[in-house]
């Protein structure tokens, strides 16, 4: 199989899958208790702690773990009070959880220019005096619109001091772009581990050492009374790995990737076509969303399952529905091309061989696709 779909969650990287079978082979006890095993336990965490927030340039004592981002983002809408600014881009897991309190948690998504972009600009002007919340992801895994959180974080902060949160889902970003959570003004940002090659059920939330946070789960005082439950150990040790990883190699991995996307959409282009491209220039180096014009995505992606190439028509969580991507219908995206998109995400470089031997399988999918529908309507 050819994965195409890192968006939606890559493969453990045979680094983090080695150091959790030499982690899992030897005992380990609660990190919570006192005895040596438990110590050994705790230390690991720590370590984790310290590899994350290298990733995301933070203090290791504001990396609070959880499940994944799904909790993290819940537990900021949760933390958070009165009027929301966010975007069109945002992953369910933040709108969802803001949609269940109905009408009392009004809500403004900024639209952005042509690819979902918000403005240092937009943002000030939607903020109202009753605003407690402004959430900005960093990165669409959709389409690959980068958006400008730093800026836009700090310019908030220069018109309200205090009184707002400032959070953004890194969740997509963090392995391809510098973050700086320190230098960011923004007081909360999410990250997950198995969009980095950790498993999955690690997440992180980043929180200030100011900001006050109210917990999602009550019990034990774990993570500083923010998350309370026994942490998942193995999963951490795999996260702190997996960011370490991708601390090191970030540079020469986007370049490289950034490069096979480019060949994958050039052979496409000329084997394939129509197609358009869905994403800003310059967005997300791994992600490349299109619009084969004429055909419909969920069939090519059907078709491309068949041969071993996996793709998906958006985001993961929410495969099988029958509604078209919001994120797309926010966009004002014409009906057939919302149809026919398709993403294309990588967790790592191809090669240029590879890269143009992939496209060229998919151009042959998609050409025997539109040779079919073509038949079919003549017929």
């Amino acid at each position: 199989m050819i994965d195409l779909d890192h968006n939606a969650g890559g493969q453990v990287r045979a680094e983090v899958a080695a150091a959790l079978g030499e982690w899992l082979a030897e005992p380990h006890g609660n990190p919570s208790s006192p005895h040596a095993l438990g110590r050994r336990a705790r230390a690991a965490i720590d370590s984790a702690r310290e590899s994350v927030a290298a990733l995301v340039g933070s203090d290791p004592a504001e990396v609070i773990f959880t499940s994944g981002a799904t909790e993290a983002n819940n537990q900021v809408v949760e933390s958070s009070t009165g009027h929301v600014v966010t975007s069109v881009l945002e992953h369910p897991s933040l709108l969802r959880p803001l949609a269940r309190f109905g009408p009392s948690r009004r809500v403004r998504s900024l639209r952005g220019d042509a690819f979902g972009r918000v403005s240092v600009a937009e943002a000030l002007e939607a903020l109202q005096p009753e605003t407690g919340l402004v959430s900005i992801t960093w990165a669409s895994g959709e389409i690959g619109t980068l958006q400008p959180v730093a800026e836009i974080a700090r310019a908030i902060r220069r018109e309200r001091p205090a009184g707002v949160l400032l959070h953004s889902d890194a969740v997509q970003a963090v392995a391809w772009q510098e973050i700086g959570f320190a230098d960011s003004a923004l007081d909360l940002l999410t990250v997950s581990g198995h969009k980095i090659g950790a498993p999955t059920g690690a997440g992180a939330l980043i929180v200030r050492a100011d900001c006050q946070l109210a917990p999602l789960l009550y019990g034990g005082p774990q993570e500083r009374g923010r998350r309370a439950g026994t942490p998942n150990v193995s999963g951490l040790v795999g996260f702190g790995v997996a960011a370490g990883l991708a601390l090191r190699e970030r540079e020469k991995r986007r370049r490289l990737v950034a490069r096979d996307i480019e060949t994958i959409f050039e052979v496409l282009q000329s084997q394939a076509g129509p197609v358009q491209r869905l994403g800003p220039p310059n967005g997300l180096p791994n992600t490349l969303a299109i619009a084969f014009l004429g055909m419909r995505g969920d069939a090519l992606q059907v078709a491309l399952d068949l041969e071993g190439i996996c793709v998906s028509t958006g985001p993961a969580c929410a495969a099988g529905g029958a509604e078209p991507s919001p994120a797309l219908v926010a966009l004002g995206l014409d009906d057939e091309i919302i149809k026919a998109a398709l993403r294309i995400s990588l967790a790592e470089p191809l090669g240029q061989e590879q890269a143009v031997a992939v496209a060229t399988q998919m151009a042959t999918v998609v050409t025997r696709a539109r040779r079919r529908a073509v038949a079919g309507r003549a017929a």
